[in-house]
């Protein structure tokens, strides 16, 4: 994530900012531009001061106060890059239902920026592809005894239970799964992991590579699953896993090395942006300094980002005890991860120079 700035007051500004807090001025995110703008009305249109020559209106969920995204006005699209991805949302008249949905929405737009940096294909159900990326953010059903809602994945649909966006359920659920980490953004770019699978690695003929580092996922998901909940993480699984939940199956594997792959990128990016160096004074260790002066979106080498991403982690996992909260990142990255990842990392930047691939 980048820092932008206010193009009318030079007022510092942060993704999720709809109006500049210096000037009053109303902000709306250019993906087309990847910046973020200062607009101003022009009759229907706005005119976006990064770019006069255009004019602009806002996604149709901006009356919803549900998205800052704009689209061109001689289009045709009500709905943004990113909205009209969305197949189902809930009943919004409902005050709980809009709130949760807001904060999703905050959530996938973060996902879609990386999507989009990254040069990832997003197609939509009106583009023709027989496997569109759509999402269904669902509600449980009122009746006590009815299932509740499970989020996944399934042939390009994303769900994402309403109860997610709950920070009290959604704690109750982390502390009851032994999950360290469990977000809103954390389940997109999980669940968008399980998508990218079918495109890079199904459909982009890397089942033989894939295998060869996170196994065979010919293996019965379900069964796996419920030996997973029964007997937990084999011991060890540090040594070759992200996460305990990674030993469950290799498209689990997969997915969460994806989205901690993600989580890297983008933090590596607004770091940057602020200029953060990390050079403990009380050794010369080169393994606990970092001088984050690289786009993390267009480096070849994964191991550039590692080798940036531990001693950021290392700092400021001491500066969230120094205040009394558990660690930011709580995960160890074994060499057996950074391959993985450094798998994952190259079906990308192929996918980028292979524009058919991206179909």
């Amino acid at each position: 994530m980048q820092l932008f700035k206010c193009q009318h007051c030079h007022q510092v500004l942060y993704f999720e900012n709809s109006t500049c807090e210096r000037c009053g001025r109303s902000l709306g995110y250019l993906p087309n531009l990847g910046t973020l703008s200062a607009v101003e009305p022009d009759g229907p249109a706005w005119i976006a001061l990064a770019d006069r020559r255009s004019r602009y209106r806002f996604c149709a969920n901006w009356e919803q106060q549900a998205c800052n995204w704009m689209v061109p006005a001689d289009g045709d699209d009500v709905f943004c890059v990113a909205c009209r991805h969305n197949r189902t949302i809930p009943d919004v008249s409902d005050p709980d239902n809009h709130r949760r949905w807001l904060k999703i929405e905050e959530a996938k737009r973060r996902l879609f920026y990386s999507l989009i940096k990254l040069s990832l294909p997003i197609p939509t159900a009106a583009s023709g592809d027989p496997e569109p990326l759509m999402f269904d953010f669902l509600a449980d059903p009122p009746a006590a005894h009815a299932p509740r809602v499970m989020t996944g994945h399934e042939n390009g649909l994303i769900t994402l239970s309403l109860r997610e966006a709950d920070d009290a359920d959604r704690e109750a659920t982390r502390a009851a799964m032994g999950e360290p980490y469990r977000t809103l953004l954390g389940h997109f770019r999980h669940e968008v992991g399980h998508y990218y699978w079918d495109r890079l690695v199904r459909d982009g003929g890397e089942l033989d590579g894939f295998r060869a580092l996170f196994g065979d996922e010919r293996a019965d998901y379900g069964a796996a699953l419920q030996a997973h909940y029964d007997q937990g993480a084999p011991a060890g699984w540090q040594q070759g896993f992200v996460s305990a939940y990674a030993t469950a199956h290799p498209w689990e594997d997969w997915a969460e090395t994806w989205a901690h792959y993600l989580h890297i990128v983008d933090t590596l990016e607004i770091a940057g942006a602020f200029g953060i160096e990390v050079s403990p004074g009380i050794t010369d260790d080169p393994t606990l300094e970092t001088d984050i002066r690289f786009d993390p979106h267009r480096v070849r080498d994964v191991q550039v980002l590692i080798d940036a991403w531990l001693p950021l982690t290392y700092a400021v996992n001491c500066l969230n005890r120094s205040m009394g909260q558990p660690d930011l990142y709580p995960f160890v990255i074994a060499p057996r991860v950074v391959e993985k990842m450094g798998y994952i990392h190259g079906l990308i930047h192929r996918s980028q120079r292979n524009p058919s691939k991206r179909a």
